[in-house]
C-alpha cells in the first residue's frame, strides 16, 4: 500500500474538506480562525526568541526555519482555520462545488479570526516578560522587525506574499497527501522552513510581529536599546502605527491570495482536475478517506 496518495486524490481531499470548511457555522468558524491565529503567532514568537542574539541575517532566518513550523504543524493537526492555506478553497470554487460567495465569507472570517488570535499572543507575550530578555534586546530586535515590515514597498509585499503562500500551500496540500503523523510534519516542515530562510511575507505572522513591535515602543527600554543597537531613528518609531500596519498587510494579503488562488490552486486543479477514466466507486472510497480523516 503506497504511504501517500497521489495528486488527484490530494485534489478530491482538498476540495472535500473545502466543502466542511465553507459550511460551518459562524462561530465554529471564528474560534478556529482564532485558534491557527494564535498558534502562527506562537511561532512567530519561539522563533524570534530564537534568533534575536544571531547577528547573521542568514544563518539567523535558518535558525527561524527550523521553528517557525511549529505554528503550522499545530494548525494542520488541531484542525485550525488559517487564511492563507484556505485560499485553496479556490479549487472547489473553479469545480463549482463551492460558490464563490461562500469562499469569500469563509476567507473574511477567518482573515479576522486570524488577526484576533495574533493579537491576543500579542498582549500575552508583551505582559510575559518575553520581550525583556537580554535586557530588552529581544524588545529592540522586535521592534526592529515591525519597522523593517511597515517600510516594505508595496510590489515588493506582493511579490514576496505570492512566493510565500506557494509554499504554504504546498505545505498543506503536501500534508494532505501524507497518510501518518511523521509523514505530514515532514510535509509541512520543508516548505514552511524555505519560506522563512527566504524571509518571504505572510499575512497572519505579520499580523503577530507588526502590532508586537507597536506594543514595544511603550516601553522605554526597548526603544533606547533598538536606537543603540539597530540605529532605529524616530522617524521608522513613527510609522509603527495600525495605518503603518497595513501599508505591509494589504500588499502581502493580496499576494498570499495570488500565491495560493492563482499559482498554486490554478495551476493544481486544471492540472488535475480531469476524471476521465475514474470509475464511480474510486471517487466515492476518496471521499470517505477524507471523511474518516475528517472525524
Amino acid at each position: 500500500m503506497s504511504s501517500f496518495y497521489t495528486p488527484e486524490e490530494v485534489m478530491e481531499l482538498n476540495m472535500h474538506s473545502s466543502q466542511k470548511k465553507v459550511n460551518r457555522s459562524l462561530g465554529k468558524m471564528i474560534l478556529l480562525g482564532i485558534m491557527a491565529g494564535m498558534f502562527i503567532a506562537l511561532g512567530g514568537a519561539a522563533s524570534n526568541t530564537a534568533v534575536y542574539g544571531i547577528e547573521n541575517t542568514g544563518l539567523a532566518r535558518a535558525v527561524a526555519g527550523l521553528i517557525f513550523p511549529a505554528g503550522l504543524i499545530m494548525t494542520v493537526f488541531l484542525g485550525g482555520e488559517l487564511f492563507t492555506g484556505n485560499c485553496l478553497i479556490a479549487m472547489s470554487v473553479c469545480a463549482k462545488r463551492v460558490t464563490f460567495g461562500k469562499m469569500m465569507r469563509n476567507l473574511a472570517v477567518v482573515y479576522f479570526s486570524n488577526l484576533i488570535g495574533a493579537l491576543l499572543v500579542d498582549v500575552l507575550v508583551f505582559y510575559s516578560g518575553n520581550l525583556g530578555y537580554s535586557d530588552g534586546l529581544l524588545g529592540a530586535y522586535t521592534i526592529k522587525v515591525a519597522v523593517g515590515k511597515t517600510a516594505i514597498e508595496p510590489l515588493t509585499g506582493v511579490i514576496s506574499g505570492m512566493l510565500c503562500n506557494i509554499l504554504v500551500c504546498v505545505a498543506i496540500l503536501m500534508a494532505t497527501a501524507a497518510k501518518d503523523a511523521i509523514g505530514k510534519i515532514g510535509a509541512i516542515f520543508v516548505p514552511i522552513a524555505a519560506f522563512v530562510t527566504c524571509g518571504f511575507e505572510h499575512c497572519v505572522a505579520n499580523m503577530y510581529y507588526i502590532p508586537l513591535g507597536i506594543l514595544a515602543t511603550k516601553n522605554v527600554q526597548y526603544v533606547e536599546k533598538a536606537k543603540e543597537v539597530y540605529g532605529i531613528t524616530k522617524a521608522q518609531l513613527d510609522q509603527l502605527t495600525v495605518t503603518g500596519s497595513l501599508g505591509n498587510l494589504i500588499p502581502v494579503t493580496i499576494g498570499n491570495i495570488i500565491g495560493g488562488m492563482l499559482v498554486v490552486g490554478g495551476l493544481f486543479f486544471f492540472s488535475y482536475k480531469s476524471e476521465a477514466g475514474r470509475k464511480p466507486e474510486e471517487t466515492t472510497v476518496i471521499k470517505q478517506r477524507c471523511e474518516k480523516q475528517a472525524g
